[in-house]
């Protein structure tokens, strides 16, 4: 990568959170795979085409979060109930992350219409976080200030 680098702070990120949201998009992708690699399920294209743009970012862009990847899983280890991260990353990241918020979003459609699958939809409060931890990166990489978890959430309840 030879783009001039941005930095995007994701502020009081919640641990606990983040830590739901990655188990069960790691139950999702083991899901995927097998879904994916049975030639009888060829109809059902969300499986492979998310596990394809899985495998792009992290080829691309891999490197990237493994620092703060590492920070996370031990902030979970401590118990500890929030994290600030800072991610350097190019600007061409900002059409990568729409993509994967649209393809997680449609693989949740999948979960819940899907028959035999053991993953459900990801449930409403990592949808939200997966959201506000994506559209940071978007609205950062386009120049706007950090929103931290407690803000953009407190925003979004209802009154």
């Amino acid at each position: 990568m030879t783009s001039e680098l941005h930095s995007v702070r994701l502020l009081a990120l919640p641990v606990p959170l983040w830590q739901q949201s990655q188990e069960h998009s790691d139950e999702l992708i083991r899901e995927f795979m097998l879904i994916a690699s049975d030639e009888g399920a060829k109809a059902h294209d969300v499986p492979a085409r998310l596990l394809a743009l899985v495998e792009q970012l992290t080829a691309n862009y891999g490197a990237i979060s493994e620092e703060n990847e590492q920070r996370l899983a031990g902030a979970a280890a401590a118990g500890e109930d929030s994290i600030d991260l800072v991610y350097e990353v190019p600007r061409e990241l900002e059409g990568a992350v729409a993509h994967l918020g649209q393809m997680l979003d449609e693989a949740d459609v999948f979960c819940r219409h899907g028959k035999h699958l053991l993953t459900l939809a990801t449930p409403e409060p990592q949808v939200e976080f997966r959201r506000w931890f994506l559209d940071e990166f978007t609205r950062q990489l386009s120049g706007e200030s950090p929103t931290p978890w407690p803000v953009w959430s407190a925003e979004r309840r209802p009154s």
